[in-house]
């Protein structure tokens, strides 16, 4: 992480075979996957982050749910389509690197980044510092990819993993190159 700006994090679930959703988006298949009873870390995660960025098609994905449960916490959405305004909210049409001046500028010290292809721009910046990637015991075959690529190789230094008796695997890294 450079100094003096903050820290971005990856937090994300996935199939084994890499989707983050079916083609039309449903996620059923990682709520069915998932066990009430077990502790995937989420929480403890949200609780030390201070914003949240993502792009359209996740957040379109929430949208609906209201209030946002992120808390107090501002929400960054990247998109070139028109949206309704919310509070809490707010749309950019920034390239990665000018989001993180922005950031930096506000004061965050841990920034959230959630979405594929946002995710996937971020990597190509050399701008996310770690990755939390709990994978689903299951092979959807086909859907949106968690990382439909566009960066460079990354070297990845493994940092903790966990399984679960559901078959979910929690495995968290940092970037180290």
């Amino acid at each position: 992480m450079a100094s003096g700006r903050p820290r971005l994090s990856v937090y994300i679930a996935a199939s084994l075979d890499g989707f983050i959703a079916k083609t039309d988006g449903d996620l059923g298949w990682l709520e069915a996957s998932a066990r009430a009873d077990e502790d995937y870390g989420y929480d403890a995660f949200l609780a030390d982050v201070d914003a949240l960025a993502m792009g359209r098609g996740t957040y379109d994905h929430i949208a609906s749910i209201d209030p946002l449960p992120f808390g107090e916490r501002p929400v960054y959405v990247f998109t070139h389509q028109a949206a309704a305004p919310r509070e809490g909210v707010t749309f950019w049409e920034l390239d990665a690197a000018p989001a993180v001046q922005r950031w930096t500028e506000l004061g965050h010290r841990h920034v959230y980044v959630d979405g594929g292809i946002l995710i996937s721009s971020f990597l190509k910046d050399g701008l996310i510092d770690d990755l939390t990637i709990t994978v689903a015991p299951v092979l959807l075959g086909d859907g949106i990819r968690l990382f439909p690529g566009g960066f460079p190789q990354i070297s990845l230094a493994l940092d903790d993993t966990r399984a679960f008796p559901s078959g979910m695997v929690t495995l968290r890294y940092r970037v180290s190159g």
